[in-house]
């Protein structure tokens, strides 16, 4: 990744054969010019990732120059040679657009270590560029919070196989974590301060998606206007996350087959073969064995992947972890929106707990910031459980209903129960409730009013 096509612009038929030959020898492709006028002709054509160009030629300085190449090409990175370098003209040329100047004569080590610069600042544009454009994704590991004897399985496995380079293919049904456990795996690993890209697969067609994993030439199709890094080389050294896997067409798994094989590809509409060092992990939702079966996914590429596979449990299967992810979640966006939402009331954690959240933690994140964001105290009340759920499951706890008052007679069940075992102590009964004793008074006398209410109802019905 970095500098490859160099053009070189020196009226000087010798200084301009003597650097070509420099960069000919270590690798680069070259194209020279002898004046102005051409060489604005040949960026107008081509792309180029570096341009030296000499201060003093006839007709059209290297100052003008400079200014209608970052006009032509605003990507292309440029430094000016001169044999009268002074700190007047280098702070000139830096506001006109040139990245660096070099002052003749110099030597091919010279040349390598401007061009070492060059290599460095435009890795770091990109992937600038690929985070701004992902700035809802935390670049750290957020913390994986559970008390399930099946997660602590998986954190273990992250130990073990954070250090390797082997391939890790995660399945698990969406909104389960699988992002977070693969993000794990990366900041576990010694390529914690290189690059965790992600790509998701199912968001883009064919075309783009081989664009983004492998990068394009300028010119390899309309609207290229310039050369792009795809996602393998912005993640060289680092991780990359394949996202919803089973997604991409034939014609990608071709490809990315071979990359994971050899270790190398070619950019969209390039010739250049490009080595990398990556390590690949992909997440699906989808049973891909199955997907190998109906011919819609290959089974070389599956093996490829499936190197060291996890499988991310539901959260109906580890029941145990809602609290303290709810726990998590509260203080998380209270803190966000700037409220104290501090609790809940107990028969709604008793109602989070059976409910079988097919959305799993993605949904549950919803819910609990949609409770922060419309409560209005600092306790949130089981009135206001209808309006959490926007997915409402068919397969709700057995005498878990979705009307309020449902929801209020298990809370009022709860309570009574709680008061029976602490020989009615008021004080001892709010501490097991996780509750004050005077909200715990509040809804005694609540529900001692609806209880008078309702018998007065009931007598005057059995008058009539």
């Amino acid at each position: 990744m970095g500098v490859e096509k160099v053009l070189v612009v020196d009226d000087d038929m010798l200084g301009r054969e003597y650097l070509s030959e420099t960069l000919l020898r270590n690798g680069y492709e070259v194209v020279s010019a002898s004046d102005g006028q051409q060489a604005l002709a040949r960026v107008s054509k081509e792309g180029y990732d570096l341009v030296f160009l000499d201060m003093k030629m006839p007709e059209m300085g290297g100052m003008e120059v400079l200014e209608k190449i970052k006009t032509l090409s605003p990507e292309t990175v440029v430094v000016l040679m001169t044999a009268y370098g002074t700190i007047e003209t280098a702070v000139e040329a830096m506001k006109k657009g040139a990245y660096d100047y070099i002052i003749k004569p110099f030597s091919p080590d010279q040349v390598e270590l401007v061009i070492a610069r060059v290599n460095e600042r435009q890795k770091l544009i990109m992937e600038n560029k690929y985070w701004r454009s992902n700035s809802n994704v935390d670049e750290k590991m957020n913390p994986i919070f559970s008390n399930s004897s099946k997660m602590f399985q998986i954190y273990e496995q992250i130990k073990r196989i954070a250090q390797s380079k082997a391939s890790v293919l995660i399945q698990g049904e969406s909104g389960t974590g699988k992002e977070l456990v693969a993000r794990a795996i990366h900041f576990h690993s010694n390529r914690y301060e290189s690059p965790f890209i992600r790509v998701n697969c199912a968001a883009l067609t064919e075309t783009l998606l081989e664009s983004e994993l492998f990068g394009h030439e300028r010119g390899a199709y309309t609207g290229a206007i310039s050369k792009h890094l795809g996602r393998f080389e912005l993640a060289n050294d680092g991780t990359l996350l394949l996202d919803e896997i089973s997604e991409i067409s034939p014609n990608i798994q071709a490809k990315l087959l071979r990359v994971l094989e050899e270790e190398e590809f070619e950019r969209v509409g390039g010739e250049k073969t490009i080595k990398i060092d990556v390590r690949i992990v992909a997440t699906t939702n989808r049973n891909l064995l199955e997907e190998i079966h109906k011919g819609t996914f290959r089974e070389d590429l599956f093996y490829r992947l499936n190197v060291v596979p996890i499988y991310l449990p539901p959260l109906r299967e580890r029941r145990e972890d809602i609290p303290l992810l709810v726990d998590y979640y509260l203080k998380k966006y209270s803190l966000e929106n700037n409220v104290t939402v501090k609790a809940m009331d107990i028969a709604i954690m008793d109602y989070f707990c059976q409910y079988n959240w097919p959305g799993n933690v993605r949904e549950l994140k919803n819910v609990i910031q949609r409770a922060v964001v419309m409560n209005s105290s600092d306790v949130l009340a089981t009135d206001q459980l209808n309006n959490l759920f926007i997915h409402q499951d068919t397969k709700r706890p057995e005498g878990i209903m979705t009307d309020g008052k449902a929801i209020e007679d298990v809370e009022r069940d709860l309570i009574y129960s709680t008061l029976e075992k602490t020989g009615g102590n008021k004080t001892r009964a709010a501490e097991l409730l996780k509750i004050t004793t005077r909200t715990l008074r509040n809804k005694l006398h609540r529900y001692d009013a609806t209880d008078k209410s309702m018998w007065q109802r009931e007598t005057i019905s059995c008058v009539k």
